[in-house]
């Protein structure tokens, strides 16, 4: 890879996108940044889309609802700033659910986490999945059935638990793909070129 100070912007910036695009942001931001220092045009072009690239980049790694320009007065008037501004004020991040939520549902009763969610398909499959070995375990239970009464409450315990684990997870994937696909928008709504993603 090209360092900053020997690469054209152009590649810089298609380096940069390629680095984020693979989960790098991190590095991403910090190439952009760097490039950005190196260019001594304060009103060039390719100056001021990496540094509201790396702007944005970074509110993405922190999941942040707000972006945190540098406090430089020429940030205010740069076109891709007034547009993600514009967008923001429009565009409202979206609400998230909380995971924990979920967990307490699903623990109470089998499939209510995911039906919280609104995933009703889910919440059928784990009801499903739990409801007969529950029955089955109290009914081997009311026999005094011994080991398969162990048997059967292991299944059920291990079976309730899972769906507890996947309604809390569900919820946590559901907040951050809900966050990327608003932030995507923010991104192509700032005239950046490229896709990070």
């Amino acid at each position: 890879m090209t360092s900053p100070a020997h690469a054209s912007p152009a590649q810089v910036w298609q380096q940069a996108m390629q680095m984020a695009a693979a989960g790098h942001g991190e590095a991403a931001i910090a190439h952009l940044s760097g490039a950005a220092s190196m260019i001594p045009n304060r009103h060039d072009l390719w100056r001021e889309r990496m540094l509201v690239a790396a702007a944005l980049l970074d509110m993405r790694e922190k999941q942040r609802a707000q972006v945190d320009f540098p406090e430089a007065p020429e940030f205010s008037g740069w076109a891709e700033v007034r547009l993600v501004r514009r967008y923001l004020a429009g565009h409202p991040p979206p609400v998230t659910q909380a995971p924990y939520v979920a967990g307490m549902a699903a623990a109470l009763f089998p499939g209510a986490g995911h039906a919280w969610q609104g995933r009703w398909r889910d919440a059928g499959v784990a009801a499903l999945l739990v409801w007969p070995m529950l029955v089955l375990t109290l009914w081997a239970a009311r026999r005094r059935m011994g080991p398969v009464t162990v048997f059967f409450a292991l299944i059920t315990v291990w079976l309730w638990s899972g769906t507890v684990f996947s309604a809390v997870s569900l919820a946590e994937r559901g907040n951050v793909e809900a966050y990327l696909y608003w932030w995507q928008g923010l991104w192509q709504a700032s005239g950046l070129p490229g896709r990070p993603w």
